[in-house]
Order: C-alpha cells, then structure tokens, then sequence
C-alpha cells in the first residue's frame, strides 16, 4: 500500500482511472447515438469541458488562465481533437467498442513515426519493427470477413492519423504551457467549432429528454483529461503510458456487459499484438530514459 502513496504509484493509478474514464466515454457514447443527434452530443462534450475548467481553475489562476505564448498551437491542437472526438463518436456507431478502442490505441505508435519525420527524432530499429507488428495486428482486426471490416473502419484510421498529430503538437508544447490552459482552449475551441455545426442538427425534445447522456458525455471527457494531466504531473510518460492500454481490456469488458459483443479469435490476436507492440514501445522509452539518467562512468 505504501507503493500508491508515492507520486509514480499516484500516477499510475491516476492513468488507470483516466483509462477507464475513456471506455466508460466510448460506451456512453455508442449508446448515446441512439437517443440525440450526434452533433449535438459532440457539441456538449466540449461546452461542458470550457465551462467546467474555466469555473474550476479560474478563481485560482485568473488571467493566467487566458494567457497563452502559443496560441495558434492551442487552435491547432484543440482542432485535432475535435476531430478525433468526431470520428470517436460516429464510428462507434458502426464498430464494436473493444476493437474500435484497439485500433485507436496505435495513436502512440504513429506520434513516434510523426515525431520521427517532424521533430527529428531518432527512432531505433527495434521501434520500427514494433509499428510494424501494432500495424500486422490492425490488419488481424480488420481483415476481410471479419466481424469489424466495413467502410467506417474510415474513422478509426483518421482518428489515429489525427491523434498522432494532437500527441506531437502536446508533447511540442510540453512545458511552455499550463496544462489547464490547454485543458480549456481545448475545450474551447471544440465548442466554439460546433456551434455553427449544432445549428443544423438541433433538437430540444432529445435535449430535454436525454439531458443527462449530454453530462455524462460532457463529465467523462472533461474528468478523463484531468486525470492524465495530473498522472503526467506525478509520473513520467515513459512510466505511465503502458498502463494507457488497460483502456482496451475496459474497453472489450463493457463492450460485453452492455452490448453483448465478444471478439472472434483473431480479432482477439490482433487486439493482444497491438498492445504488446504499444507497451513495448512505451519499456523501450523507459530503458532510453534511464540511460539518459545514467550518470557517465570512466
């Protein structure tokens, strides 16, 4: 017990939560689409992520809250997620929630191959052939005559090709920013961007009906970014993302509970290839961050 009192083990339970957070999201959300317009239920997300930050950090932060030094970054990036969380939420109403959650969770992958090609960063040979191995078990998911292979498998491969950039530009703006800025010009920007968007799908009645499926959305997005910002201001990246991948064993759990779907045996190769290949990665870092460490000896 004494483990969870320390920052790295706060952290790493904190990460646990938020992966929960986001399956529980993902879930809610695939049953959502059931009951209001999509783009309304999108809409709410980010409205109720902007207030809900700027009521919570503003008595504390003030006009710092506002002030950002990049915030044609903080346009760009909430951007990205806007259009991640888009095809999250309209993807899902056509593909499983366990095997949508596997493909998605490549994302990592695909920011160290961004980060290769934009920021330079070197990439050992080993890592190569671990994007290799998350890629062969996407293509074990989604293989023709599967339970998943259709044409919205369309979403999940811009959601990652989005999500990856969204990482770049976080880990870019790493350190120059407050993170609860970030929170909130996320927030911000997704709302602003859906407003004009909602006019044309606005209906009270699923409002007034459905209000609390728009809370909820709005509470798990808004909680589960909150609780990465405070694992990652507890425990290292390298540390903390191979717990990331508890969000697909969540993920295909309550994709069982709540809609009755269990994966085919190579769906369930696939999913376990692309998490081994992800938290190889994520040891990979930890080892290079530990040698970075190391103090030099003669």
């Amino acid at each position: 017990m004494r483990f969870w009192r320390t920052r790295q083990g706060a952290g790493i339970l904190l990460i646990v939560l938020a992966s929960l957070s986001f399956a529980v999201l993902d879930t809610a959300t695939k049953q959502g689409v059931k009951l209001a317009p999509v783009m309304m239920l999108l809409w709410g997300r980010y409205v109720f992520q902007a207030v809900v930050t700027f009521v919570i950090r503003f008595p504390t932060q003030r006009g710092a809250l506002l002030r950002t030094p990049n915030p044609r970054f903080q346009i760009l990036r909430g951007v990205l997620l806007l259009i991640t969380s888009a095809c999250s939420f309209v993807g899902l109403q056509y593909l499983p929630v366990g095997e949508f959650t596997a493909m998605v969770m490549l994302a990592p992958l695909v920011a160290t191959a961004m980060a290769a090609w934009i920021l330079k960063n070197y990439v050992s040979p080993r890592r190569w052939l671990l994007m290799a191995a998350g890629l062969m078990g996407v293509l074990l998911v989604v293989r023709p005559g599967g339970q998943v292979f259709s044409w919205a498998l369309l979403f999940p491969v811009v959601m990652v090709t989005a999500y990856g950039w969204f990482q770049v530009l976080t880990s870019r703006l790493s350190g120059e920013e407050n993170p609860h800025t970030t929170q909130f010009y996320t927030g911000l920007v997704g709302a602003l961007l859906m407003c004009p968007v909602v006019f044309f799908y606005w209906n009270s009645a699923a409002l007034l009906a459905h209000w609390p499926w728009f809370l909820l959305i709005g509470f798990l997005g808004t909680f589960g970014h909150l609780l990465l910002i405070q694992a990652y201001q507890r425990a290292s990246a390298p540390v903390l993302t191979p717990y990331l991948y508890a969000q697909i064993a969540f993920a295909t759990l309550l994709g069982w509970l709540v809609f009755d779907h269990v994966p085919d045996g190579l769906a369930w190769l696939g999913i376990a290839v692309i998490a081994a290949s992800g938290i190889g990665n994520a040891v990979l870092s930890a080892h290079e961050v530990n040698r970075q460490q190391r103090p030099a000896t003669d």
